[in-house]
């Protein structure tokens, strides 16, 4: 029986617009449009893209991947959504966050402190002395994004930064020129032992030069070198003597403290396994490195293979819908292993859930997926209730296909694909349906 073709069902509201199906240049795209290899790395077994133009580019054009603080799009933000729309009228020029979260991040910042090495008397005298309430210029607020580092002619343009009337950590700073050479303040052994922060590696093999040691005066912790402060406004409890007899009555007046964010987070972009080889091996604009290493088409399959054992088939799969237009993503939450949409989630709903089973030219074989009657009822009606059709994609084998020609991608050569969609049958309609007729 045929398979009825439903419409992919529309969202009510698109935010943005479509640019590309990849994020490659393609025969209709004007001629300025390059061709850029894109760079990943796999951190605990994860593949993840840290450049924010490649996560930009990645996502808009193909919706690869995820944030991995979002649903989707990585588009996280510090604010808290509510304080922000319930001061929407202000126009706040800062991210506005509620004190129980910046007391979180102060705890973060906190313990990251403590790891480098320094005491608990320091790093509260640090923290008080970074995060203290700021008087900002209401016509030059010094928003990272808008503090020039530089001027039109190359020199340094006046800055907050280091004026210790706005910036509280320029008294750490020492005046005091550095030394030529500060591997000479450290003795072989204690340098082969040296962990270096920014490489997550050992000083004597990423290379890197230690730091000077610190005196016990001058504590400039890592955690908040960074050129660029990042300004929130905190909603805090109004601390006046009408604010306390207001708080007696049992009302509570809130203000906005502007104050630095000591600890910045970064969403980074994490691709699947099935993403990140498709982007290597049929669009070939990405690089996988592990341990700074790049990985070739061979390892990157045998490696996947070996912390995902059903990736061989998954892949074909999602080579398959995607080469046929299709943006596949990870179906684990409604039980399938693949959902397809259409041009991308922004635009339309999931239409189709996705089985995969590997089979041989008679549809035998052990099943990846054992279902019986009655769990194959229950996932059909949980898609049904979702608004999506079950599919089941059917990889067959042709004669003499082994085991072991799963060891290199050159194995979808001998797959054909069929494509099952299961519908539920219903007597009453069936009837309906028969009477019309």
């Amino acid at each position: 029986m045929e398979g009825i073709f439903h419409a992919p069902r529309r969202k009510r509201t698109v935010y943005e617009s479509y640019e590309s199906p990849f994020p490659i240049p393609l025969s209709h795209d004007s001629c300025d449009r390059e061709f850029k290899i894109y760079q990943a790395e796999i951190i605990n077994n994860c593949v993840i893209v840290t450049n924010p133009e490649d996560i930009e580019r990645l996502y808009s054009q193909g919706y690869f991947g995820k944030g991995i603080l979002s649903r989707s799009r990585p588009q996280y933000s510090v604010a808290e959504q509510e304080l922000q729309i319930n001061l929407r009228g202000s126009k706040p020029q800062f991210p506005i966050i509620s004190s129980k979260k910046y007391q979180c991040h102060l705890e973060w910042a906190k313990e990251l402190l403590k790891g480098q090495g320094l005491d608990l008397d320091s790093v509260t005298k640090l923290l008080d002395d970074y995060t203290s309430p700021l008087n900002l210029p209401e016509e030059d607020p010094p928003a990272a994004s808008e503090t020039p580092l530089e001027g039109d002619n190359g020199e340094e343009s006046p800055s907050l930064e280091g004026n210790p009337m706005y910036d509280p950590l320029a008294k750490y700073i020492s005046t005091e020129p550095d030394a030529k050479d500060a591997v000479e303040e450290w003795d072989k052994q204690s340098l082969e032992k040296m962990h270096c922060h920014k490489h997550d590696d050992l000083i004597a093999q990423c290379g890197c030069k230690p730091k000077r040691r610190r005196g016990p005066n001058q504590p400039i912790p890592r955690a908040l070198e960074d050129d660029k402060h990042e300004y929130v406004l905190v909603q805090e409890e109004e601390q006046s003597s009408e604010a306390c007899e207001d708080h007696a009555k049992g009302e509570t007046k809130k203000q906005l403290v502007c104050r630095r964010n000591p600890f910045k987070i970064f969403e980074y972009l994490q691709l699947s396994r099935e993403e990140a080889f498709f982007l290597c091996y049929t669009l070939g604009c990405l690089t996988v490195r592990y341990e700074k290493e790049p990985l070739t088409i061979l390892k990157l399959w045998e490696i996947f293979g070996a912390s995902q054992p059903n990736f061989p088939t998954t892949y074909m799969a999602y080579h398959h819908f995607r080469s046929k237009g299709w943006v596949p993503k990870i179906g684990l939450k409604y039980g399938t292993d693949l959902l397809l949409y259409r041009k991308g989630p922004p635009f339309y709903h999931a239409s189709y859930s996705v089985i995969v089973e590997i089979v041989d030219e008679n549809f035998e074989g052990r099943p990846l997926r054992p279902l019986t009657w009655k769990s194959l009822a229950g996932l059909n009606r949980t898609t049904v209730n979702v608004s999506k059709e079950l599919l089941f994609c059917f990889l067959i084998k042709s004669h003499g296909f082994t085991e072991k020609d799963l060891a290199s991608p050159g194995c979808m050569k001998k797959i054909k694909v069929q494509e099952l969609i299961l519908n539920r049958w219903i007597a009453s309609r069936e009837r309906m349906d028969q009477d019309e007729l």
